[in-house]
């Protein structure tokens, strides 16, 4: 791995990246529903599925997404498009620990106002709470020359 050193990424583009990111949730998370319906209708189901499957189904896709990308290049299709990426803080790729951890903990993070994000204003090292627990780095990637 080169030894260039890579700046943190700056909270207003990992928002950024966080709203391409949505939207592309949004179509999974429609085409993941469409299909679950689908599947349990041609199983005779009646109805709708029960919230509870749902809900883990929908956890699971999220996690899924997320960790894929963090774990395969670290950088989703929004991270990409802002040129930030997600790197353990040696500098190593995230594997699928360091991935669970990290999105566990951002949901946390997001559930107290958004606090755990807001906490890379203030630290040193500009990272969130999910980022120091799982300990990896969200940095700015310089455009290749």
């Amino acid at each position: 791995m080169s030894e260039i050193l890579l700046t943190p990424a700056p909270l207003w583009r990992r928002l950024a990246a966080s709203a391409y990111d949505i939207l592309l949730l949004l179509g999974l998370w429609l085409s993941a529903t469409f299909t679950a319906w689908a599947v349990s209708h041609l199983l005779g189901a009646q109805g709708a599925l029960p919230p509870t499957f749902m809900r883990a189904y929908m956890f699971a896709i999220t996690f899924g997404f997320y960790g894929w990308f963090w774990t395969h290049g670290g950088q989703t299709l929004g991270m990409r498009a802002w040129r930030i990426q997600v790197q353990r803080s040696d500098g190593r790729s995230v594997n699928w620990a360091n991935a669970m951890l990290r999105f566990a903990i951002s949901i946390f993070s997001l559930s107290v106002l958004g606090l755990g994000m807001l906490w890379c204003l203030i630290d040193r090292r500009k990272r969130s709470w999910h980022d120091i627990a799982a300990d990896t780095e969200v940095v700015f990637v310089p455009k290749a020359s």
